[in-house]
């Protein structure tokens, strides 16, 4: 049948020329959409019909209007219900249809009034005649006004219709005689010539091809990266976890626990069998670690036992992270002078617990550490307070714990909305001084670490119940295929803001789609911000930042030479001299303040926190300004995928920045993420200009 309507197709097209699909379903008696199979099956063939797509919208009646059209308007029916001497008002809500739309509307129009003189409500007409305007309107459809079909369409007495037809007529190649065109060429053409009098099917290169199956990110990556910017965004410095296997001397003597401990049971921990034992350890700490252990040292009695290096060599799968943190602060004090420092790793441990809902026995660990003069319990809260705030997460709870090489030591909690109820989902304290003084740091530096759970948070942000649903054989891959990557203030996909997300998404995508000038949309919140620079390395960034922004955003700059710099350049001297306009209520007060420290700047936040390093310090500035100003650089506003790529870039930056080169980075068009300027375009532009000044310097 598909064969012979095209074939008519054919023929009226040879006979009449242009016509549409709607017509045709009326000429062949057809079904519209099967006309449409066919037309689409003609157009396959090549240049045989030349057809374009046509969408109209009509107004037309619904089943309510054709009763009004037919009988009279509701109210128009109710008014001709009403005798002259009047009638009770449930007897006429009883016998006109519509009666209830019908009564209000004549009321409205004062037709009828209602006596209730009597007790009973009593309809009576107000007016002699009616002319029923509802009725004339829906009779000349095609003139009414914009108005008055708004008006019948929330009355439901019309509706608006949309129909989609295919105006077509002969194409270049137009014949009524249809040959089969080859999809292929086989070499059977090839070998007997026939291809040349052969037509092919032309391809369709932007059809769409099947679905390639690809790798996709487990959600417990996607939640591990977003730790891992949040460190590196604080500043702290990645830890190397490579070595699954730990002695137990570091996994727990170095860490002053003792060694009848339960936790060194085999109930615990997993023991190696081959090779059992480590003898690599530095035998000058060993005797210390010994003697705080057996005997007591700096100030404290020890366990008072006999301490066996036997015990301390065995091999095991290691149950924590801090072994990781002991071996870099033992690193560190080798290196002679105390620095301050903040370090973190994320990688797996291994405990031998019972399996259940919130238990596994290999599980990942994110471990922070910062080493500093004179830390506080009140400096660690604050800390973990800050990290969860990023991820979203904010009702937390720390409950005081005992920990062998921590005190004080907390337990911290986390409200679990799935299964309503508090979770524990880590560890945290200050590293007690028979741990740290034998490693040789001073006795006025303190030390606070925590230990939190990766797989724990994750199950929250992705609003999973069971840990076996996120890890193991009980793993839904469609779970890891649809959930989305993971970024700060994302909730779960069970959340109630579903919606509201779903909404700030397409409200997203309309203002992507038109051109938008830069408006502001909120206050800048005042910020006092301090960035330590080395003259060396300039942070050229800075005042290509401040030239852009400063036309919106009102920035003040200063700069100071610290008393450590032995050389500055002269022409350092001039670093956003133009910007310095001493305006004391600026929205953001930038202070520069030249030090030696290296490549890498430091920028101090309100409250002591800091950022270090270039990159990072321009993500903070980004999100600063975009709060306001959304349209001036854009980052996170405009979606994750585009956020995502922004930071693939800078993650690039960071890498030039450090290897002293800025190739590599290939703009899409004017700008490096296409039509808007971006954070990485300003970025570009400082790390030429430095380029430049390099070269006239050689």
């Amino acid at each position: 049948m598909g064969k012979q309507l095209t074939d008519q197709i054919l023929d009226y097209l040879e006979e009449h020329g242009k016509v549409n699909s709607l017509r045709l379903s009326e000429i062949f008696q057809e079904n519209h959409q099967k006309v449409i199979g066919a037309i689409k099956s003609l157009e396959a063939v090549g240049d045989l019909i030349a057809t374009e797509q046509i969408t109209d919208k009509k107004w037309e009646l619904t089943s309510e209007g054709q009763h009004v059209l037919s009988h009279g308007s509701h109210e128009a029916a109710v008014y001709n219900a009403v005798p002259e001497t009047g009638v009770p008002q449930p007897e006429i809500m009883q016998s006109v249809p519509y009666a209830k739309i019908g009564f209000s509307k004549a009321l409205q129009a004062g037709w009828i009034a209602i006596d209730k003189s009597s007790g009973t409500p009593i309809v009576r007409k107000k007016v002699g005649s009616i002319t029923d305007v509802t009725q004339n309107d829906l009779k000349s459809l095609g003139h009414l006004s914009d108005r008055l079909r708004n008006d019948y369409k929330k009355r439901k007495l019309i509706q608006e219709i949309v129909v989609k037809y295919v105006q077509l007529d002969r194409g270049p190649s137009f014949t009524t005689k249809l040959e089969k065109q080859e999809t292929e060429l086989t070499a059977d053409l090839l070998v007997n010539g026939a291809w040349k009098d052969k037509k092919f099917k032309p391809y369709n290169f932007a059809a769409r091809g099947a679905t390639l199956e690809v790798g996709h990110l487990h959600p417990l990556l996607k939640v591990r990266t977003e730790f891992r910017k949040i460190f590196l965004e604080m500043g702290f410095t990645e830890m190397p976890t490579n070595n699954f296997v730990e002695s137990s001397f570091w996994n727990f003597d170095a860490l002053f626990q003792p060694q009848q401990h339960p936790a060194r049971d085999a109930h615990d921990t997993f023991f190696i069998s081959d090779p059992a034992r480590s003898t690599n350890f530095p035998m000058d700490y060993l005797e210390k670690v010994k003697k705080v252990h057996s005997v007591g040292a700096y100030g404290s009695l020890g366990y008072r036992y006999e301490w066996r290096i036997e015990e301390a060599q065995k091999n095991i799968l290691r149950t924590h992270t801090t072994a990781v943190s002991a071996r870099m602060l033992y690193e560190l004090m080798q290196q002679g002078e105390f620095k301050p420092v903040k370090y973190f790793s994320i990688d797996r441990v291994f405990r031998n617990e019972t399996l259940d809902a919130t238990h596994l026995a290999e599980f990942h660990q994110i471990e922070g550490v910062v080493a500093d003069y004179d830390l506080t319990l009140g400096d660690l809260i604050g800390i973990l307070y800050e990290f969860f705030k990023k991820l979203g997460i904010t009702k937390l709870r720390f409950k005081p714990a005992y920990n062998p090489y921590t005190e004080p030591s907390m337990e911290i909690f986390c409200y679990h909305e799935g299964l309503k109820k508090w979770i524990e989902i880590g560890n945290s304290g200050m590293f007690r001084p028979e741990m740290l003084l034998p490693m040789g740091l001073p006795e006025n530096v303190n030390v606070i670490a925590w230990g939190l759970s990766l797989e724990r948070p994750t199950m929250i942000k992705y609003g999973l119940n069971n840990i076996r649903d996120l890890v193991g054989p009980r793993v839904d891959l469609e779970m890891v295929y649809n959930n989305p990557i993971c970024r700060l203030n994302k909730t779960s996909p069970n959340s109630p803001r579903k919606k509201e997300l779903a909404r700030e998404k397409r409200e997203s995508d309309e203002r992507e789609n038109k051109f938008c000038t830069v408006k502001r949309t909120g206050q800048v919140e005042k910020q006092k911000l301090i960035v330590f620079c080395d003259p060396k390395h300039p942070v050229k960034f800075i005042e290509q930042f401040v030239r852009h922004v400063k036309p919106y955003v009102n920035i003040h700059v200063t700069s100071h030479v610290h008393c450590n710099v032995r050389y500055f350049p002269r022409g350092m001297s001039n670093f956003c001299a133009e910007y310095r306009d001493l305006d004391q209520n600026a929205d953001i007060r930038l202070t520069i303040i030249w030090k030696e420290i290296g490549i890498d700047p430091i920028m101090q936040l309100p409250g002591m926190h800091e950022i270090m390093g270039e990159v990072n310090i321009a993500r903070y500035l980004n999100r600063l300004i975009e709060h306001c100003y959304p349209h001036l650089l854009r980052y996170e506003s405009k979606g994750a995928l585009y956020a995502n790529e922004i930071d693939n870039y800078l993650e690039m930056l960071h890498s030039f920045l450090h290897d002293n080169t800025c190739q590599g980075i290939h703009k899409k068009s004017r700008y490096a993420m296409g039509e808007d300027i971006s954070i990485v375009d300003i970025l570009l532009e400082s790390l030429e200009k430095c380029k430049s000044r390099n070269e006239r310097d050689d």
